[in-house]
């Protein structure tokens, strides 16, 4: 089914146990959530691209707790609140056939613990750019995204822009996710609340262990993002994911591209591929 040209997006709020939450559907047909990553807001899954709800999909997008139009989290903001978050926007706006829900980053590990909640509700999961490996022993410095905390406090979108962009060695590349940081930081209502969520979500661990992922019964999509441009998303991280997950299917750009997670429209094209597969 391909539903109507120029479908616009239709604004909903999500009340009740927790935050408000606001956000947009747009399209016909299969419902999709889709959730963002840290610091970003629902306009930084697909970038704006209007294919999926084109091609016959209904798709879903809202900024998370704190984060965007949508108000603070009194209680915190850790994965099992997030997919609480997601749980009260499924409610709300699902339909009665099936679903699929997927994400960047953070939003990845949200949709993912949600589908480990509740498998039966779905029939594919979309993991783009998943970054969290559960290790017990040490693990990645975390102090990074207390330092963007403090630059989103002190400094405002622009220092926090600058701080994104620390480590990453490509000009191009670098100036590309300084704009975009100072972009999507000036987008937020609270930014007091984001730089809460700096600082907590990066600790809270959304599962266990990645034999947990082998518990995952519908397809699963991974995309993966070269290290080049986006070494806060490790490709070997995406590959984990791959090889931990029964049915999966990892793709990523091709050596030298800008990273598929940035496209929005071939983005859309691969998750629309995947779901008609």
């Amino acid at each position: 089914m391909i539903a109507p040209e120029g479908v616009d997006p239709l604004a909903f709020e999500v009340t009740g146990k927790g935050p408000l939450l606001r956000g947009e559907s747009a399209g016909r047909g299969q419902d999709v959530f889709l959730c963002h990553g840290l610091s970003a807001t629902r306009s930084y899954v697909v970038h704006g691209s209007r294919f999926l709800p084109r091609h016959g999909f209904r798709v879903h997008t809202y900024d998370a707790r704190g984060h965007g139009a949508s108000e603070p989290g009194a209680d915190g903001y850790d994965y099992q609140l997030l997919t609480d978050d997601l749980g009260r926007v499924i409610g709300d706006r699902a339909g009665d056939g099936s679903l699929v829900v997927g994400g960047h980053s953070m939003g990845s590990h949200t949709a993912l613990t949600y589908a480990l909640r509740s498998q039966d509700s779905l029939v594919a999961l979309i993991l783009i750019s998943p970054v969290f490996i559960p290790l017990t022993d040490g693990g990645p410095d975390l102090t990074r995204w207390d330092a963007r905390a403090d630059a989103l406090e002190s400094g405002g979108p622009s220092a926090f822009g600058r701080e994104a962009a620390e480590g990453i060695e490509r000009a191009e590349y670098r100036e590309t996710v300084e704009r975009l940081a100072t972009e999507r930081a000036a987008l937020h209502a609270h930014p007091a609340a984001v730089a809460d969520a700096l600082r907590q979500v990066p600790r809270s661990w959304p599962f266990n262990s990645m034999e947990d992922l082998a518990r995952l019964k519908m397809p699963v999509l991974v995309i993966g993002t070269g290290d080049g441009a986006d070494p806060g998303h490790p490709f070997e991280v995406a590959e984990r994911y791959a090889d931990a997950i029964p049915d999966s299917r990892l793709v990523t750009e091709e050596p030298g591209e800008s990273p598929l997670s940035w496209q929005g429209g071939r983005l859309s094209r691969e998750i629309a591929t995947f779901l008609n597969g």
